[in-house]
């Protein structure tokens, strides 16, 4: 209990952690190999700006699956459905290529960015359908042991969804993040592994939590950040290993029941019924020391029923418990970090509720209780919103995190090509393992020719699971030969370079970018001299001469001379006024650089190459096509759910409700009910496979014949209500104008006569109107409805609105009134002022025009005085 309320007070605190303008939002994703989690930061009134999303059964996970059936793409939970009964339709972990067998074309292959892509894309729609906005910038998480392949796969797989990846999060990192947002580290550091065993894989990461000061806004502040100082994989050990050898257990078990040589798992339907079956077994071992097993129609139309202790479970999974200690004692064997230098074991992952597990942990660990403050499902996504939210334009973090996460794998650069001796150069480092992301680098080194370029994981002992090569990626450079060769017969300062320009992107890629030949020259040129006078004119040409030594020819410097001493000869004619030289110039030796760029091919082949234009494009275009098939069944759907609801609520509609013989023939509802049974008949037999058209005509002409008889049902009581409350409002009408006319005498009277002559004829229409109505069979159309009658009561709403707004009239200003005496006084005053002003202004003109009057003073205006 405690814990769940940690969890919902740090939840909660996420809304003072988010500036959102507008109607921004992103989305986060964790695609695992069961299951897909969604998280959405957006700002809904109502909603927490961070939520995980539910899908169309309101669960907070779903099926990572894909399946083909009868030319029906289902993913989630719809393909979950249909696992135990078309198990070869269904797949559950995307392989390089998948085959189906398509109703209409024959047999199609999908890539594995293809179903990856339709995954994804079911995963927009979930996080736009719970943000009820477009989202397309989403982050998404990957377990720390993808290589290079399956990251590039990935990113193609987004491309064909539709989304806009702002980053490749690795798993551990978005723990951290969801793990260190609330917290502060400013009273000391603190190391933390994150302990994660999913369904298929187990990890181990190394997180390093500090704080550094900052300035903001000329103040100190202390600000969050943490640092991935290693990790370490089992990419084959997690949840699924324990189910396996539960459904072997009792696979063995039916087949000792049956007898007769029958063995279960030559059937893929059966076993595909034990495995579903498995999953709920080992959920109920995690809190019970015994959990039941019950399979109908397991195989042969037999049922099968069994039970298990907790003790016999952990027997059969006995080496497991020690390999799942390995990636933990790797961390600490690589870090030099003792068990009690840590903080903390956060565990997250589903398999890690599995009592043994925990078990086996804490006996290793030496602790009595294991860190547990996370939502061992939910820890990954939500934190991976955190990073998408920092990442976005739209939306920003204000409470400061900082991340440094680092690249799994080291990789190396080779170069190979003609005339290129292997050497050191031709093979370094390029990325230490746990290098930060992102990041840039850059090699250069001395060739002449056109060359290849490798890239490799560092070390072969760490490879992604299922690769037998380092190289992943090759590129063709060339440009270079052509550099050499239009450049040789220069002076060459140095050696022709190839400089190679590598980037190591947020989500963990790592690419050529660039390449440029860089060539150095060193030539002679002329250099115009500047501010040459006569006297020095003469003596700068014979430097010139001098400097330039073998290289001028004679000619050259006696041309040089000759119009030197012309020049000088000529300024001496003028002595006062000497005469700059037009054109003079000197040689000098000048370094001249050249950047050419080279071009460069991408050559990778094989699992590590990623899909072509070509086939992105055909695959974009058989994606869209399901699309249009999914929306059409989803169409199609919506539209026979509407007609059986529709005959459906009618139905008891005119079988319960009293009033409608009151509007209605016996005869119009007897033929209604005999068209809702057509439609009934129809919809389960030939409608199975009708299309959306079809249902949508169908409902149409229901409602043809419907529609007249519920409109005339629901003004019975509408019609009188209406005319209730049109007599109740002209009441009160009246005292509103009598109190018009009492409190506001200001109003306009025309305003108010004209409001009156409108409640007049409102009156005398709607009482002419409810005596035709009488006059009326109930079976006809209504005379008048209820809707006329309050569109008729707005508008003379409106007008005694506007007739409100009307502000009472300000007073206009009135001069203040003075007596007789302080009147004369102030006319001798002013006479006696204006008197001196003249004789001043009249001596200052005779005497000083220009300098202002020492007495010259002017009487300030009289103030006013409200009299009274």
């Amino acid at each position: 209990m405690k814990r769940m309320l940690f969890r919902l007070v740090a939840f909660l605190s996420f809304f003072s952690l988010l500036i959102i303008p507008s109607q921004s939002a992103v989305s986060s994703i964790d695609l695992g190999s069961d299951w897909l989690k969604v998280a959405v930061v957006n700002l809904k009134p109502g909603q927490s700006p961070i939520s995980v999303a539910i899908n169309e059964m309101s669960k907070r996970k779903s099926p990572a699956l894909v399946a083909f059936q009868s030319g029906t793409r289902l993913i989630g939970e719809e393909a979950a459905g249909i696992i135990a009964r078309y198990p070869d339709k269904v797949i559950l972990e995307a392989p390089v290529s998948f085959k189906i067998d398509d109703d209409s074309n024959g047999v199609v292959y999908y890539s594995v960015e293809e179903l990856l892509g339709m995954v994804l894309s079911y995963a927009v729609n979930l996080a736009e359908s719970h943000a009820k906005v477009s989202v397309k910038d989403s982050v998404i998480t990957v377990p720390p042991y993808f290589g290079q392949a399956e990251r590039k796969g990935l990113m193609q797989a987004a491309q064909l969804a539709g989304i806009n990846v702002l980053s490749l999060l690795n798993e551990h990192s978005g723990a951290a993040l969801q793990y260190g947002i609330d917290k502060d580290f400013s009273n000391g550091s603190r190391h933390v592994i994150f302990y994660d065993m999913g369904a298929t894989t187990t990890y181990a990461a190394l997180v390093y939590f500090s704080a550094y000061n900052a300035k903001e806004f000329g103040k100190t502040v202390s600000v969050n950040q943490f640092q991935v100082k290693d990790v370490r994989w089992d990419p084959e050990l997690g949840g699924q290993n324990m189910e396996l050898r539960l459904v072997e257990y009792f696979a063995d078990e039916f087949n000792k029941q049956v007898g007769n040589g029958v063995d279960v798992r030559k059937s893929p339907k059966a076993m595909a019924k034990l495995k579903k079956q498995v999953k709920r077994t080992k959920e109920i071992l995690s809190a019970n020391t015994m959990a039941p097993i019950s399979v109908e129609s397991l195989y042969d139309d037999r049922d099968f029923r069994s039970t298990i202790t907790r003790e016999k479970f952990e027997e059969l999974c006995q080496d497991l418990w020690e390999k799942s200690l390995i990636p933990l004692k790797e961390v600490l064997k690589h870090s030099g970090l003792k068990v009690d230098e840590l903080y903390a074991v956060e565990l997250i992952g589903g398999a890690t509720r599995v009592p043994k597990l925990q078990a086996k942990l804490q006996e290793f660990l030496g602790r009595k209780e294991l860190d547990r403050h996370l939502d061992a499902d939910e820890a990954i996504v939500l934190g991976a919103s955190l990073h998408a939210a920092n990442l976005s334009d739209g939306i920003k973090l204000n409470r400061k995190l900082g991340m440094v996460d680092g690249s799994s794998y080291g990789f190396v650069v080779e170069l190979d090509g003609p005339e290129l001796l292997k050497d050191e150069s031709t093979r370094q480092l390029l990325v230490q393992r746990m290098k930060k992301l992102p990041s840039k680098m850059f090699r250069s080194f001395v060739h002449n020719n056109d060359f290849e370029v490798s890239l490799a994981y560092e070390s072969e002992d760490l490879l992604p699971p299922g690769v037998t090569s380092p190289v992943f990626a090759k590129y063709a450079v060339s440009g270079l030969a052509d550099a050499t060769e239009k450049y040789s017969s220069r002076n060459l300062s140095s050696p022709i370079k190839a400089n190679l320009h590598f980037s190591l992107s947020r989500s963990g890629i790592i690419s050529l970018d660039r390449a440029d030949a860089v060539i150095e020259i060193t030539e002679w040129v002329e250099v115009p001299k500047k501010n040459l006078t006569v006297e020095n004119a003469a003596a700068s040409s014979l430097n010139v001469t001098l400097e330039t030594g073998a290289k001028n020819t004679t000619e050259e410097a006696n041309e040089n001379l000759q119009s030197d001493r012309g020049t000088s000869d000529a300024s001496n004619s003028t002595v006062e006024e000497p005469i700059n030289v037009d054109v003079i110039t000197e040689k000098k030796l000048k370094k001249r650089t050249f950047r050419v760029p080279l071009k460069i091919v991408e050559k990778t082949v094989g699992p590590g190459a990623s899909l072509s234009k070509e086939a992105l494009a055909e695959a974009e275009a058989k994606l869209e096509v399901w699309d249009k098939k999914d929306e059409e069944r989803r169409r199609t759907a919506e539209l026979k759910n509407n007609l059986e609801g529709y005959i459906y609520a009618t139905k008891e509609k005119l079988e319960t409700s009293e009033g409608f013989g009151k509007i209605s023939t016996s005869e119009e509802r007897q033929y209604f009910i005999e068209k809702l049974d057509e439609a009934q008949e129809w919809l389960y037999t030939d409608g199975e496979d009708a299309t959306a058209k079809e249902f949508q005509e169908r409902l149409d002409a229901l409602k043809a014949v419907g529609d007249p008889i519920f409109f005339r049902y629901k003004e019975l009581t509408a019609r009188p209500a209406a005319s209730e409350h049109a007599q109740k409002y002209l009441g009160q009408l009246q005292q509103i104008i009598r109190d018009w006319e009492t409190n506001k005498p200001w109003l306009p009277k025309d305003r108010i006569d004209e409001v009156s002559k409108e409640a007049d004829n409102f009156k005398n229409w709607l009482e002419e109107k409810e005596n035709e109505q009488k006059k009326t069979s109930g079976f006809s159309k209504p005379v008048f409805t209820s809707e006329e009658v309050y569109e008729k009561i707005l508008k003379i709403q409106d007008k005694v609105s506007s007739i409100n707004r009307i502000p009472k009239p300000k007073p206009k200003p009135q001069k203040p009134v003075k007596n007789e005496r302080e009147s004369s006084a102030e006319k001798k005053k002013d006479s006696d002022s204006t008197s001196e002003k003249s004789t001043a202004e009249s001596a200052k003109s005779t005497s000083e025009p220009d300098a202002p009057a020492k007495d010259d003073k002017v009487d300030p205006e009289p103030k006013a005085h409200d009299e009274l």
